[in-house]
């Protein structure tokens, strides 16, 4: 859901705690008004001031209920905004306190002569003519939205630990992935070296022809071991920062049309940099192997000390579950605190948006 719709069902939301206290009130005036606002409109900004507005949200229900408004409304209007904070954060003391100003309220309605302020009607119950079962009605409204918010809490965390251990199998696959390319280049050209080291020494008095092709063929090997370990090791070294101008050439030489928006990375650290070559990289061919046509705009951008890059793939084609594509450009993400997110496009294709952190931004 899109920020301006969860905007939008806060808004609807308050219309509805507006709407209850005003046409359930025992009178209707400038006072029933006053406590409708109160009590619903702060539930338009619960999602950037959550304990504000629960805070706010309880004080101004339990003044409603003494004064007799919202008997309804106060529950509804307590567990909209205690939802978001529940989410936030486990303890379960957000929940008893908001119930404890409601209930201390309602028991104070019962107890005290002269109270509610505002006699209540006939119609419909209230903490004044059945206080056990609009106590009971507060309570279960209360529990059942912190039951449901600790619920996602719980989705929510499981999803993330699930996620950290995705990456890990990930890095750990290519830390043995690397070790086992090292291991054969450095092997197998180690142990011809070797051999023939071995033969130019046995060579070197009698047969010197002989000996001169042994060194050649070290000096070929060797050189050959040399540019392996290059292609192994390359991406993990600070010096060696591809270029995504080359990327783009390479991509349209294999047949995909790019539209390229690349801002200069030069001030931009060369891990960095090198993570968001690997993530285009990753993009480009999979918009190659699934986008028909290949077709896709790749965007890099650098502020607030963070490199965005973003592929839009415009064509169409099958679309099926993250496979290991996707995990290698979260593990690339993951060593500068950056984020990768990648789905279906409303309009049709695929897109990637990868945030990469440096500098101040990713020590905060």
């Amino acid at each position: 859901m899109k920020e301006w719709q969860r905007v939008a069902v806060d808004v609807v939301a308050a219309a509805v705690v507006v709407c209850l206290v005003v046409f359930r009130a025992p009178q209707h005036g400038l006072l029933a008004w006053a406590f409708a606002v109160a009590l619903g409109g702060p539930l338009v900004v619960r999602r950037w001031r959550p304990d504000v507005v629960l805070v706010v949200v309880a004080v101004v229900g339990a003044m409603a209920v003494v004064v007799g408004y919202g008997n309804e409304a106060v529950a509804v209007a307590i567990a909209w905004a205690l939802y978001p904070v529940a989410v936030a954060r486990p303890a379960l003391r957000h929940a008893v306190a908001a119930f404890a100003a409601v209930g201390l309220a309602g028991t104070a309605v019962w107890a005290v002569p002269g109270l509610p302020v505002v006699p209540p009607g006939d119609d419909g119950e209230s903490f004044a003519t059945t206080p056990l079962s609009a106590l009971t009605f507060c309570a279960v409204v209360i529990a059942a939205t912190w039951a449901v918010a600790a619920a996602l809490r719980l989705r929510r965390q499981q999803a993330a630990e699930l996620a950290e251990l995705r990456t890990g199998r990930a890095v750990a696959e290519e830390r043995l992935r690397i070790a086992r390319d090292i291991h054969d280049v450095v092997g197998h050209n180690l142990s011809l070296i070797t051999m023939k080291a071995a033969v130019a020494t046995h060579l070197a008095g009698s047969h010197p022809e002989g000996q001169g092709e042994a060194l050649r063929t070290i000096e070929r090997v060797g050189r050959a071991a040399l540019a392996d370990v290059r292609v192994v090791l390359g991406p993990l070294r600070d010096a060696v920062a591809p270029s995504l101008d080359r990327l783009v050439d390479d991509a349209r030489t294999a047949g995909v049309e790019v539209t390229a928006d690349l801002a200069d990375l030069a001030e931009v650290p060369a891990a960095v940099r090198i993570s968001a070559y690997r993530i285009a990289q990753e993009a480009l061919t999979n918009v190659r192997r699934h986008s028909r046509p290949p077709t896709c705009r790749l965007t890099t951008a650098v502020a607030a000390d963070q490199v965005v890059v973003s592929v839009v793939d415009e064509g169409t084609g099958p679309v099926g579950p993250a496979g290991n594509g996707l995990l290698g450009m979260r593990e690339r993400a993951a060593p500068h605190g950056g984020t990768v997110a990648a789905g279906p496009r409303p309009g049709g294709g695929f897109a990637v948006r990868a945030t990469l952190p440096f500098g101040a931004r990713r020590a905060g």
